[in-house]
């Protein structure tokens, strides 16, 4: 990884990244993830829509496992990405793409919502 440029910039810009700009990341690697396995379905890629799909539920899995429940908000994450990871469970038994079109739409809300969240509290600061 280190002799290749660009993988020095990623690596580079995740380990100088915010909290805030690491879950946004996650959320455009979760929406990619889902996007990849989608177009794999459609070329009937089963293994590349599988190994995708994995990426995402793992992405998904890692905001369940951040988040502060001293926050009441935390909860209503909580049902969502529970109710992404049965979709993403259920799409990849089924290969759907029908399903995973639909978190990819919950996931693209989600990461603009933070994206707002974090353009006002740019503002704040």
């Amino acid at each position: 990884m280190a002799n290749n440029p660009y993988d020095q910039y990623t690596m580079n810009k995740i380990m100088t990244a915010t909290p805030a700009e690491l879950t946004l990341m996650l959320y455009e690697g979760a929406i990619k993830f889902c996007n990849i396995a989608i177009m794999a379905i459609e070329d009937h890629n089963v293994e590349k829509a599988h190994f995708n799909i994995l990426k995402v539920q793992r992405i998904i899995d890692e905001f369940r496992r951040t988040l502060d429940f001293k926050y009441d908000v935390a909860q209503h994450f909580e049902n969502v990405y529970s109710y992404l990871a049965q979709r993403l469970v259920e799409a990849n038994m089924s290969k759907d793409k029908a399903i995973l079109e639909e978190v990819a739409t919950h996931l693209r809300s989600m990461r603009d919502t933070w994206k707002e969240v974090m353009r006002l509290a740019n503002k704040k600061g």
